[in-house]
Parts: C-alpha cells; structure tokens; sequence
C-alpha cells in the first residue's frame, strides 16, 4: 500500500476541514498539521460557525438565539531548509466568544439594552524542527498572543437575589489588546510508505497582565482602570494518521485543554459581587476520528464524527453550552500535484446547560445546534 505523491497530496490534509465549537472560550484546536506536511508547504483559510443557542431564563421567559455567528482565518508556512531542520509560522485565533442577547422580556435585558460578549485572540507561532531521520520529528517555538475584550451585563439576572443591593446589570468592561508569550513544544513520528503519522503536541498556558476599564451605568462616577491577570489554558493535541486500504486513510485527534479552575476576576465586579466574570470548572476533553478515501486522481472525500466534554456545568451566561457531538463531511480538489482546494461542513448537536451568574442559576438551555463551514487553500512549493 505504498503512497505515491499524488495520493499523500490529496490525502494527508483531510484532518483541519471545519471550524471547532468548543468548550469554554476554544474555538480553532490549535492545529499545527500544516508544519508536518512534507517538503515546503503554505496554506490559507477561513472557517465560519453560524450557531443557535435558545433557551429559558429561571421565571420560563423564552430566550431567542442569543448566539452570533462568526468567523476566522487561519494560515501557515512551512518551509524545509535542509535535510534534516524545518522551519513555519502558524496563525490562529484559538479562543474567543461572541453572544448577544435579543431585546425581549427576559433576564438578560433591561428592555433597553442587552447582555453582550466579545472576546477575541489572535496567536503567532513560530517552530523549528529537527529530523534526524525520516521518521522522527522534534520542534518547538515560542508564541505570541494577543487577547482583547468588551463585555456588557443587562438585566435582572445581575441583580443578587440574596442582596438586591449588589446590582451588577448595567455593568461594562473593556480589557484593551494585550499581548503575552508562551511557547509549544513536541514530536512527530511518521512512515511515509503506510501514511502512519502520529504527533503530540503541548503549548504552555499564557500569562495575560492586561490594561480594563469596568464603568456601570447606574454609576456614572465610576470608571474603575486596573490590571486584568488572565491566564489562557495549557492545552496537549495527540494527532493520529494511517493508511488502512487502498486509497483510503483513517485519522484521529484528541486534545486536552486546561479549563479547571480558569477564571477571570475584574476588580470592580469582584469587590462589588463576589463573582468571577467567567470561570469554568472542569478540563475540556475532545476527540475527533474520521475517514478519508481517494476518489480518483483529483478528487477525495472524508467523514468524521466528533465529541467535546464541555467545560462544567453549570456555565456562565455568556456561553450557555455544555460541549457537543458532531459529524462532518469535507470535500478536496487537487488539480495538479502541487496544490489543492479544500471544503467541509460540520454539524453539532450542542449539549444542554443550565446558565449560571455567581451561585444562582439563571436559565436552561436545551436542544440547541451549529453549522460550521471551512475553506482552505493549500499550495506545495
């Protein structure tokens, strides 16, 4: 079952075809597939989830998707300058969050104005490998990150029942771009002639100091300027790859983050609530295998089913889901052997959770579902 160049082309990026939807702030994996693709290799490209997140607040007011769709980039270098030393640059935009609550009765608006969330990432990786030999690959490289933020809490869901005079609805905060280093390191082992690829991966966690501004609406007065620490999670990828038939290939990943215990704990809101603004309880475990087969010189397919653990549950308002399964299908078009075009199509059946601010619970959330789609671009020079 030896591969030739043509069949490892088509088949070897099947694995990164749709955006992930996971636990707590995750959103891309983390991938770094790309730097293990053999020779000098680039790639492009964007994935979009369009998610519906509905539900219940505690007095049974029916809460309309509050979920926005979104979408990111991504892109990769990988360039083999000699032998046995490889060299890429990676980007992403592995965590981030994007909700807004509608303008109907419900405890997440004061009938002017709603709760909303926006959280975005953006990562920089930067690896060099060494081979020693064509089967064994260890790398490493520092990352980048920046990590911005502007969250605003509306509605009677803010207000302490046990103390109505801790009322957090009107509450805003801005934590300005930031940006912090960690590093990744790992290895790769792979038989060329079988399509066998096996890889893990660790990146540290990041230590964000970043600059906020928390002002309430109710208090004009205030305009509370601190140090933001943020910590985002050390996570570990295992990747899986082999030829198992003619022209078809099966692949597996699995990946830990390190959600326990993440918390983010503004100045203002924590003197004034004794809450966290977001904080999750549990690791995230995920766990993604699939099939991919060689239609013919040009054209292959893969399936893929999906599982995520969640984060703990409760959650907090911002993200009322408690991880998913999924199942996927992705399409490749390889018109020469130097270059292809990718697509693929997620859908998840995303798990119920009960919505949680401080140690009341707020609302349900059940039965809710997303799309994904991705599109990618990769080119052998």
């Amino acid at each position: 079952m030896k591969l030739n160049k043509i069949y490892s082309a088509i088949l070897l990026s099947t694995l990164p075809l749709t955006p992930a939807l996971a636990a707590g702030l995750d959103r891309s994996g983390q991938s770094i597939a790309a730097f293990l693709q053999p020779g000098n290799y680039a790639e492009a490209g964007i994935s979009v989830l369009d998610p519906t997140v509905k539900g219940k607040d505690l007095i049974k007011n029916n809460v309309s998707d509050m979920a926005e769709d979104y979408y990111f980039p991504s892109a990769a270098i990988k360039v083999q300058a000699t032998e046995q030393i490889s060299l890429g640059l990676l980007y992403d935009q592995p965590f981030g969050a994007d909700a807004m609550y509608n303008l109907e009765q419900s405890m997440f608006t004061n009938g002017i104005e709603a709760t909303k969330v926006e959280v975005e990432t953006h990562n920089l990786t930067a690896l060099i490998g060494y081979q020693p030999t064509e089967n064994w690959n260890f790398y490493a490289g520092p990352v980048w990150q920046t990590v911005e933020a502007d969250i605003s809490l509306r509605g009677q869901a803010y207000i302490s029942p046990k103390d109505p005079t801790k009322v957090l609805s009107g509450y805003d905060i801005k934590i300005h771009e930031e940006e912090a280093f960690g590093w990744l390191a790992g290895f790769a082992y792979q038989i060329p002639e079988i399509a066998l690829k096996t890889s893990v991966t660790y990146r540290s966690e990041i230590k964000h100091k970043a600059k906020s501004v928390e002002t309430h609406k109710l208090m004009p007065m205030l305009n509370v300027e601190s140090q933001l620490d943020a910590i985002t999670p050390q996570s570990v990828n295992i990747d899986f790859q082999t030829g198992v038939a003619a022209n078809t290939l099966a692949f597996a990943n699995i990946r830990w983050v390190h959600w326990d215990q993440f918390a983010v704990t503004p100045k203002f809101l924590n003197s004034a609530s004794g809450n966290n603004l977001i904080d999750y309880s549990d690791d995230q475990w995920s766990a993604t295998v699939g099939v991919g087969r060689k239609l013919n010189s040009h054209w292959s397919g893969s399936a893929s089913v999906g599982y995520d653990s969640g984060a703990g549950n409760p959650v907090t308002t911002l993200g009322p889901t408690e991880g998913y399964w999924s199942v996927g299908l992705g399409g490749q078009y390889s018109p020469a052997e130097n270059y292809f075009i990718q697509a693929g199509v997620k859908y998840f059946w995303l798990g119920d959770a009960t919505a949680r601010t401080g140690t009341t619970n707020v609302g349900e959330f059940e039965d809710n579902y997303a799309l994904g789609y991705g599109l990618k671009i990769g080119y052998r020079f």
